[in-house]
């Protein structure tokens, strides 16, 4: 169930560059309007967790109505131009502790970035702590697309930081698997979740590179000149970030495909051992039978302690039993199974 689908309340907050711009400020949406009026300088609009009042200011902003809608449903990554405004869809790491990405929406104005999300974001936070920085402050002339970059890569970042971690966790269950003298029993639910949380990343990553790549190009009219240079970076950053989980996602399914050939491998083995216990033990099983069955007929028809008897005596009695035992053992050598 996504975030949205649960009651919580909608908070906002307003950032404007300039000395305002290291402190939040948290507004009703009543009061949302008049506080941009009277902003000087390039602004940020965070909503978090947004409702019915939320949806009505973002209309009356003049955003597209189906750019709003996507703020309230399950979108998919997108980035789009209309009249007066633009608008980005893309997914972020959530802020709990599993690996899971939610959507972020973004319009961008001249000089207003507008971001709508359903939860907590370490990326959005930290994109906090960037806007107040001096580095963009001296480049608020370069208006909100500066600072959809910066969020974007912002994302990458925080991406980058939980790519790390994983990168020692693979080369770890490759010891694991490879070491002969300890068994791991929870080896192959340590690579499934490995697979897992790889694969959460990627819907994050992957559309985030294929959406900058589609604003890249020129007939879209996304990127002004003078932010192309900072596009082309956050470019660079994601096509290398996709390809590092690419690597990981391949490091982690050779590990598994090779832990679940040499489970194969034990267990066959295994099984020939078993295999092996049971055909000498057949072996026998069979030896004795008919040693049993003369022994059963003649048992008590033998000249010995004082008995008499008409048939067979005992050296003769045991001679068959060799002669029988002869017999099979030469047809088990004849059809191969004493050397199997």
């Amino acid at each position: 169930m996504r975030a949205l689908d649960r009651p919580t309340m909608a908070t906002i907050t307003l950032r404007v560059s300039g000395d305002r711009a290291k402190h939040g400020e948290e507004l009703a949406v009543a009061d949302l309007s008049a506080a941009l009026d009277a902003a000087e300088g390039l602004a940020w609009v965070d909503m978090r967790n947004p409702d019915e009042d939320e949806r009505k200011w973002l209309l009356a902003q003049g955003y597209h109505e189906m750019a709003v809608e996507d703020c309230f449903k399950e979108p998919v990554s997108k980035a789009y131009v209309y009249d007066s405004h633009r608008f980005v869809v893309v997914r972020a790491r959530d802020a709990d502790k599993e690996i899971d990405t939610e959507f972020l929406c973004v319009f961008v104005t001249d000089d207003l970035l507008v971001t709508v999300r359903h939860s907590a974001m370490p990326a959005v936070k930290n994109f906090g702590r960037r806007f107040g920085s001096k580095k963009i402050q001296r480049r608020v002339g370069l208006g909100a697309e500066y600072l959809l970059y910066e969020i974007l890569d912002a994302i990458a970042d925080d991406w980058y930081r939980i790519l790390g971690g994983y990168s020692a966790q693979i080369d770890e269950l490759e010891d694991r698997v490879f070491d002969p003298n300890t068994k791991y029993p929870n080896m192959l639910q340590e690579l499934h979740e490995l697979k897992q949380d790889l694969r959460e990343i990627s819907k994050s990553v992957t559309p985030l590179h294929e959406v900058v790549s589609r604003m890249m190009r020129p007939e879209q009219d996304y990127i002004s000149k003078d932010c192309t240079v900072y596009w082309q970076d956050i470019l660079d950053v994601l096509t290398k970030l996709k390809s590092d989980v690419e690597y990981y996602n391949a490091g982690a399914a050779s590990t598994r495909d090779t832990y679940l050939s040499q489970s194969t491998m034990r267990l066959a083995a295994t099984q020939a051992e078993a295999n092996d216990v049971i055909r000498i033990l057949t072996i026998l099983a069979t030896l004795m039978f008919p040693i049993t069955a003369i022994a059963s007929i003649f048992g008590m028809n033998i000249e010995v302690f004082g008995a008499s008897t008409e048939m067979f005596g005992l050296v003769e009695i045991i001679g068959l039993m060799g002669l029988t035992s002869a017999l099979i053992l030469g047809f088990f050598y004849y059809r191969g199974w004493l050397s199997r």
